[in-house]
């Protein structure tokens, strides 16, 4: 089942994707990620010495700080706080640097929609660009399902708005892990069909969950390539550097 979409894509298709590194001068690794006219900042601090209260201090922790566009945070940006905690404490090598706590800053510039797959995303590229030590990357989109039961991906504000139910999925990037130089390599599981984070909102069938699985499987493949298109980019260009 098809259906007509207001910017004229396919229910399959994504918006232009836009990932840009080491954007912000002071942090320790910065990213942004837009797709279409949803953008987001992030920044990434550490690690540094100790950790918070409530944290193992054998192990690394991660702190989120979400920063809307305008006003004060709300229960909704909590929410999307503690999700991106636990999807980035989910890929972090948390073994590495004991004790310590990374921050990583995410400042909303625009939200038209999959806002939070697109924190998630802008997030895992400033750990990469950072040098934080990963398990593996990882991507995030956002399905949506119609009233008339078809499931289209990426939607905007005004679809989402219109949608009986979203859910955004992470999935992981590939096996292949972010070590700095001499690390040892850590135990990786087979996760490449595996699926890490599923936040759904409004109801939804057992059946369009699962096809909101695989349209988003699908989809995660087109987003790791560009991911990793962008990251060998930026390795690429930082070896021609030292050398």
């Amino acid at each position: 089942m098809e259906t007509d979409r207001p910017d004229g894509r396919t229910p399959n298709q994504l918006r232009p994707l836009v990932c840009s590194c080491s954007i912000l001068h002071r942090s320790h690794g910065s990213a942004s990620w837009a797709q279409g006219e949803t953008k987001v900042l992030a920044a990434v601090y550490g690690p540094k010495a100790g950790t918070k209260k409530n944290e193992n201090p054998e192990k690394a922790s991660i702190e989120v700080i979400w920063k809307p566009k305008t006003g004060q945070i709300g229960k909704v940006e909590k929410e999307y706080e503690m999700i991106l905690k636990r999807t980035l404490e989910s890929i972090c090598i948390r073994t590495i640097y004991p004790n310590t706590t990374t921050s990583v800053i995410v400042q909303v510039v625009h939200d038209d929609g999959a806002l939070l797959p697109c924190a998630i995303n802008a997030a895992c590229a400033a750990l990469v660009d950072a040098g934080i030590p990963l398990k593996h990357l990882a991507v995030a989109i956002c399905c949506s399902v119609t009233d008339s039961g078809c499931i289209i991906l990426d939607p905007t504000k005004d679809e989402e708005e219109k949608m009986k139910a979203f859910i955004n999925l992470v999935f992981p990037n590939t096996i292949v892990s972010v070590l700095p130089e001499g690390s040892l390599q850590a135990g990786s599981e087979p996760m490449a069909h595996g699926i890490m984070t599923s936040i759904t909102q409004g109801a939804m069938s057992v059946d369009d969950y699962l096809h909101c699985l695989e349209r988003g499987r699908a989809a995660s493949a087109r987003l790791s390539e560009f991911v990793r298109k962008n990251i060998e980019l930026k390795s690429t260009s930082e070896a021609s550097k030292a050398g």
